[in-house]
C-alpha cells in the first residue's frame, strides 16, 4: 500500500507541478510589484487590527474575528510539523540544500498566498455567527465552475482534516515517547479527547485558543534556537555554505541528488507554509475587515513568519548540530537529537513541549478548514457530527499508531491534488486581485487610514459579492 501511494506521488510530485508552483509566484509577484516585499510594514500594522464593522460589511449581531486572530489561525496550521519534523525530513533525505529552495517557496509563494486570502475574503459568505469562504467559494462564485467546487471542498476536508490531522498526531506520539517514553496508544487517546472537546466549539474557540497557543509557541522555540545559533555564530558561515552547495549539486557526484534536494525542499516547503495550497483562504475568509487585501496582506505575513523564522530555526539548529547525515535519524527524532546535542537531554523535553503545541493547534485549524467546506457542501447537521468525530477523534487515533512513512505519504499525495485545483483558480481569478490591490493603494495615497472597499469596483461580479455593501 505504502509503495504504491509513493509511485503516485512521485507521478503528481513530477517537476510540471513545482514549476506551476514557481510560475504563479513569479507571476503574482511580478503583477503586484513585490507585494510582499514592499508592504511588509503594512502587514505588521494590520496585526492590531480590530474587527471592524462598517458600510462595507453588511452586519447585524455577528460575532467578530479580527485581523490577528484569523492570522493566528492560519499561522497554527501553519507553524506545526512541517517545521520542526518536515524540516528535519527534507535535510535528511534531500540535503542541507533542500532549506534553500524552502525559503525560495516561501518568498515567491507568499505572493501567491496574498492572491488565494484576498480572493477568500472578496468571495466569503454570511454563516449562522461568522463569515465563512475559501477557494470551494471563490472558484463556485467567481468562476461558475461548480464542479470544481465540490472537488476542491471534497480535497481540502479529506487533505486538511484527515490525513493532515494523522501526521500531526503521529509527530506528537514519536516526540512523547521519544522523550517520555510514553505509549503511542495512550497519547493519542489523550489527544483525540481535547481535540473533540475544542472542535466542538466552534471557530470562536478555535480562535481564541490559537491566538493564546501560537504567539508562545513560536516566540520560545524562535528565542531558544536564536540562542543556539547565536552561541555557534562562528558555525554561521559553514551552514550558509553547506545549504547552497548542497542547493546547486556543487557536492554531489550523483545529478539525481538535486532533483531530491528541490522535490524535498518544496514539498516540505509547501506543506508547512501552504502558499498556493488553498488553506488559508478559508480561515481569511471569517475575519471582519474593511478591505480584503487586508487579509491577504496578512495571510501573506504568515507565510515568512513560518518558513523564514520557524522553519529557518530548525534547520540551523539541525545543521549547526552535524547530525543532518546520520542515516539513522528522521522526522522529529532529528530536530530533538539535534537539540540533545546542543543543550543536553533537556532538549528533548523541549521539543516534546514544543511539538505538542505546534501540532496540537494544528490538529483544530486544520479541522476547521475541513468544517468551513463540509458546511459548502451540505447543511446537513448529522454529517458535520461525523466529520467531527473522525477528524478530531478517529483520524487522530490512526496517525498515532501509524507508521512515520505511511502518514507523510499520505499527506503528500493529498497536498498535489488540492494545490494543483487551487492554482487553476487562481490564476483564472488573480485579475480581481490585482485591482484590489490597486484600489487599496490608491486609499492609502489619498490618506484614507482603513481603506473601504466597495462592491461597485467590481460590477461584473457585483451580484456575487454578499457580505460587501
Amino acid at each position: 500500500m505504502n509503495d504504491v501511494i509513493t509511485l503516485i506521488n512521485d507521478a503528481l510530485w513530477s517537476y510540471l507541478l513545482i514549476a506551476a508552483l514557481l510560475a504563479c509566484g513569479l507571476w503574482f509577484t511580478w503583477k503586484t510589484k513585490g507585494v510582499q516585499f514592499r508592504m511588509v510594514g503594512e502587514m505588521f500594522r494590520l496585526l492590531t487590527d480590530s474587527a471592524k464593522t462598517g458600510p462595507n460589511n453588511m452586519e447585524t449581531n455577528r460575532k467578530h474575528i479580527s485581523s490577528f486572530q484569523a492570522f493566528a489561525v492560519s499561522v497554527a496550521t501553519r507553524v506545526g510539523t512541517g517545521n520542526l519534523a518536515g524540516v528535519a525530513t527534507a535535510i535528511a533525505i534531500g540535503g542541507p540544500g533542500s532549506v534553500f529552495w524552502m525559503w525560495v517557496i516561501a518568498l515567491v509563494g507568499s505572493a501567491t498566498a496574498f492572491i488565494e486570502s484576498t480572493l477568500g475574503q472578496l468571495f466569503k459568505r454570511h454563516n449562522r455567527d461568522s463569515f465563512i469562504g475559501g477557494p470551494a467559494y471563490y472558484i463556485y462564485y467567481g468562476l461558475h465552475c461548480h464542479w470544481m467546487a465540490y472537488l476542491f471542498a471534497v480535497l481540502i476536508t479529506v487533505t486538511f482534516g484527515l490525513s493532515y490531522n494523522s501526521i500531526q498526531s503521529n509527530t506528537i506520539c514519536s516526540a512523547m515517547q521519544e522523550a517520555f517514553g510514553w505509549e503511542p496508544l495512550l497519547v493519542g487517546i489523550g489527544l483525540s479527547v481535547a481535540a473533540l472537546v475544542i472542535v466542538f466549539g466552534g471557530i470562536h474557540r478555535i480562535a481564541n485558543v490559537s491566538a493564546v497557543l501560537v504567539p508562545v509557541m513560536a516566540i520560545g522555540y524562535f528565542l531558544l534556537a536564536f540562542i543556539i545559533t547565536l552561541i555557534n555564530y562562528e558555525q554561521i558561515p559553514h551552514v550558509m555554505k553547506i545549504i547552497f552547495d548542497s542547493a546547486f549539486g556543487l557536492e554531489q557526484s550523483v545529478g539525481g541528488v538535486v532533483g531530491a534536494t528541490v522535490m524535498n525542499g518544496i514539498k516540505r516547503g509547501l506543506f508547512s507554509n501552504e502558499a498556493g495550497e488553498g488553506s488559508a483562504p478559508n480561515v481569511a475568509a471569517t475575519a471582519t475587515v474593511t478591505h480584503p487585501v487586508k487579509q491577504g496582506l496578512i495571510q501573506s505575513l504568515g507565510v515568512f513568519t513560518d518558513t523564514l523564522l520557524v522553519c529557518s530555526c530548525t534547520a540551523f539548529v539541525i545543521l549547526i548540530s552535524g547530525l543532518y547525515d546520520v542515516p539513522e535519524l528522521n522526522g522529529i527524532a532529528l530536530t530533538q537529537a539535534a537539540l540533545v546535542e546542543e543543550i543536553g537531554s533537556f532538549g528533548s523535553v523541549f521539543i516534546a513541549i514544543a511539538i505538542f503545541l505546534f501540532a496540537f493547534s494544528s490538529i483544530i485549524g486544520n479541522y476547521y478548514y475541513g468544517e468551513a467546506n463540509i458546511r459548502f457542501l451540505t447543511s446537513n447537521s448529522s454529517v458535520l457530527f461525523t466529520y467531527r468525530v473522525f477528524s478530531a477523534g478517529v483520524v487522530v487515533m490512526f496517525g498515532a499508531m501509524s507508521s512515520l512513512e505511511m502518514v507523510w505519504n499520505l499527506g503528500d499525495l493529498c497536498m498535489a491534488m488540492l494545490t494543483a485545483c487551487n492554482l487553476i483558480a487562481v490564476i483564472f481569478l488573480g485579475k480581481y486581485a490585482f485591482r484590489l490591490l490597486d484600489d487599496y493603494l490608491l486609499q492609502k495615497k489619498q490618506g484614507i487610514k482603513e481603506p473601504v472597499f466597495h462592491r461597485s469596483l467590481l460590477p461584473e461580479i457585483e451580484q456575487e459579492l454578499e457580505c460587501w455593501e
